[in-house]
């Protein structure tokens, strides 16, 4: 289970990126956000910006037309 939750359904890229961005700046390091989504880009797009940005990757799950992203906040 995650420590926090972002709601970003029936968002479209870059807009659940961006609020990922601005709810991680509210978390303490290795605090968990898991990312409600339900664009399929957003299975790309969300790891990717957590590489550059020194967070991790958790999980990522598929399960009844939403995307669940989990990351653990970096440095």
């Amino acid at each position: 289970m995650s420590d926090y939750q972002l709601d970003c359904q029936r968002l479209l890229c870059p807009l659940p990126v961006i609020r990922t961005q601005n709810k991680v700046k509210e978390l303490a390091v290795g605090d968990t956000l898991c990312v409600v989504c339900t664009d399929p880009g957003t299975k790309n797009d969300i790891p990717a910006w957590a590489r550059i940005h020194g967070h991790s990757l958790v999980s990522i799950e598929d399960k009844e037309d939403l995307i669940y992203i989990v990351v653990r906040v970096g440095a």
